[in-house]
């Protein structure tokens, strides 16, 4: 016995990638990281630091649903895009990561299971695992431009789900979800119990206006349990901050039992900092300046992304509609690894399609945050790389 519990035992092999990526760091040569996640690290716009220090920042008060002046804060700013709800539906935590876990604890039996996306961002594995709980992924077909289809989610289920999760857009995908889609949903939804989990980290970031694209679940009158998650990190571009909020929605006797009962869980931890939600109506107002510039960003790197595609070559770009990221669809042969291995050789850094459980076909995912000026020098070593690679 090894004394350790067995949601622990991750595997920590490092793939042909990983070694070539800490291999080329160790000679000290350069490279273009196309996988760049984090908004703090490329140059764009951030609050002044000393918003934090406001005049209570070093005072307790343990409200484990958050700070009234921080959801108000909260609820205002998702007015602000058309949303309306109340604060007092609104729960405050350290991240949307640490919402998915209170909410496997809220909604699953260990055993129990939750629908996820596939492909998708490789995060709720480990999450649900680390709390007994499994996970089922449905497949978002490319015919469906990765689109949710309500069929691949009802053949997934079975008699230990307790709820569906969708990433709105998906990350990497950036398919929003449609109305017609979230009332085919809503339908399966009410007919077997199952809640609804919407991840909507990306949703301020859409490329351009959709009709029927759904922006949040939030508000909106469905007839099943329903918990709409976003946060500091993608909204406002802080993750360091530490702070995501969930809204708990569906028929109203549902709704207030899973926050009395999230009400429990929260005063538990009671983890999200003082300074951070009291400085939350600033940081927020903060918010349009830096959407704006990655907005800017993400779409002149796309547009120079799709202008830099070559007629008649033989990878493409997948159509989307938001996000930080684009997805490339490459030949089958030599494959996802053997690219990123040669693009790396190259100096340019991306992530292969497996890395988030793509099937049907060869993908590669490149971040769209880098400064105009990286991300176009990367394109020179990507597009000859492809063409190199690519069967004649």
């Amino acid at each position: 016995m090894s004394g350790f519990s067995s949601r622990t035992g991750f595997s920590r092999t490092w793939n042909a990638l990983s070694q070539a990526l800490a291999q080329r760091r160790a000679q000290g040569l350069p490279w273009i990281d196309l996988t760049a996640s984090n908004p703090t690290h490329v140059g764009l716009p951030s609050p002044e630091p000393g918003l934090l220090a406001t005049p209570g920042a070093l005072t307790y008060e343990p409200e484990p649903m958050g700070l009234g002046s921080a959801r108000e804060a909260v609820a205002t700013y998702l007015a602000s895009r058309g949303t309306a709800v109340r604060a007092e539906h609104l729960l405050l935590s350290a991240s949307t990561s640490e919402a998915y876990a209170w909410l496997f604890k809220l909604l699953c039996e260990p055993g129990d299971n939750v629908l996820v996306p596939a492909p998708s961002y490789p995060l709720f594995e480990y999450l649900a695992r680390l709390e007994g709980v499994e996970v089922k992924p449905y497949r978002l077909p490319r015919a469906h431009g990765f689109g949710l289809d309500v069929d691949a989610v009802a053949s997934a289920r079975d008699a230990r789900s307790r709820a569906v999760l969708v990433v709105n857009p998906g990350n990497p995908t950036g398919h929003f979800l449609h109305e017609g889609e979230l009332t085919a949903l809503a339908s399966l939804c009410a007919d077997t119990g199952l809640a609804l989990l919407s991840d909507e980290v990306f949703s301020d970031f859409a490329w351009a206006p959709e009709p029927d694209r759904v922006p949040t679940v939030a508000g909106r009158p469905l007839p099943m349990l329903t918990f709409s998650l976003s946060g500091l990190s993608k909204v406002a571009g802080l993750p360091g901050l530490k702070l995501g909020w969930t809204h708990v929605g569906g028929p109203p006797e549902r709704r207030d039992e899973a926050l009395a009962r999230l009400e429990w869980v929260a005063d538990t931890f009671l983890s999200v900092g003082t300074p951070v939600q009291q400085a939350l109506p600033a940081i927020l107002a903060h918010v349009p300046r830096f959407q704006t510039a990655l907005l800017e960003r993400v779409r002149e790197n796309r547009r120079q992304l799709l202008a830099t595609r070559p007629r008649g070559a033989s990878w493409d770009v997948v159509p989307a509609h938001g996000g930080w990221s684009a997805v490339l669809r490459i030949p089958l042969e030599p494959g996802e690894e053997a690219t990123c291995l040669a693009l790396l050789e190259a100096g340019v850094g991306v992530q292969p399609g497996y890395f988030y459980d793509f099937t049907g076909g060869a993908f590669l995912v490149l971040s769209l945050l880098p400064p105009p000026e990286v991300f176009r020098a990367a394109l020179g070593p990507l597009t000859s790389v492809l063409e190199g690679l690519s069967p004649r």
